[in-house]
C-alpha cells in the first residue's frame, strides 16, 4: 500500500504530465484559491483561542447552565422559574462569547447570531420601555438588527482576506 508521501508525489506527476489546456484554472478558482491563502496566513488554522487560555471556561458555563435548565423543571414556579432563566442565560452568553471569538478570529462568520443579539434587545428595550406602536418596535430592531448585520459581515470579511462566510471543512 502506498504511504501519504507517494500518493501525493504520483498526483503532482500526474499533474505535471497533462496538456497546457487542462492545467490551467480559472480566473475565479485563482482568486479563491488566493483569497484561502491570505486568509490561512492572517489566521491561525483552528479555534481561535481564549483569553484565559486552555481552562475550558465556556464549555463549563455551558454545562452549568443546562443543568440548571433541566433542574428548574424540577422545583416549584418561584424557584423552577428563576432557574431556567438563569440557565437559558448562562448558556446563551457562553454561545455568544464563543461566536464573538470565532466570528472576530476569521475563523467562522456568525454575522446573524452576532446580529440577533443586537436586534433583540433592542426590540424589547423599546416594546418594553416606551408605549410605541408593536410595528414601530419592531421595525426599530429589524433597523438595528441590518445595521449590526452590515456592520458584522464587514469586519469579517477584512478580517478573513475578503470571504463574506466560511463552511466546515
Amino acid at each position: 500500500m502506498a504511504t501519504k508521501g507517494q500518493r501525493r508525489k504520483r498526483r503532482r506527476r500526474q499533474a505535471a504530465g497533462k496538456p497546457v489546456a487542462q492545467a490551467q484554472q480559472s480566473a475565479v478558482a485563482l482568486d479563491d484559491a488566493q483569497r484561502a491563502r491570505t486568509a490561512r496566513r492572517r489566521g491561525s488554522p483552528g479555534r481561535p483561542p481564549a483569553l484565559w487560555g486552555s481552562f475550558p471556561l465556556t464549555e463549563i458555563v455551558i454545562f452549568i447552565g443546562v443543568v440548571l435548565l433541566i433542574a428548574g423543571f424540577f422545583f416549584t414556579p418561584p424557584q423552577g422559574l428563576v432557574m431556567i432563566a438563569v440557565g437559558l442565560g448562562l448558556a446563551s452568553l457562553a454561545g455568544l462569547e464563543l461566536s464573538i471569538r470565532e466570528h472576530f478570529a476569521a475563523y467562522r462568520s456568525h454575522t446573524l447570531l452576532l446580529s440577533a443579539a443586537i436586534g433583540v434587545p433592542v426590540f424589547g428595550a423599546l416594546f418594553l420601555a416606551t408605549k410605541l406602536n408593536p410595528a414601530v418596535c419592531v421595525a426599530g430592531g429589524l433597523v438595528a438588527f441590518g445595521g449590526a448585520a452590515w456592520l458584522f459581515a464587514s469586519a469579517f470579511r477584512r478580517r478573513s482576506g475578503g470571504a463574506l462566510y466560511r463552511l466546515r471543512g
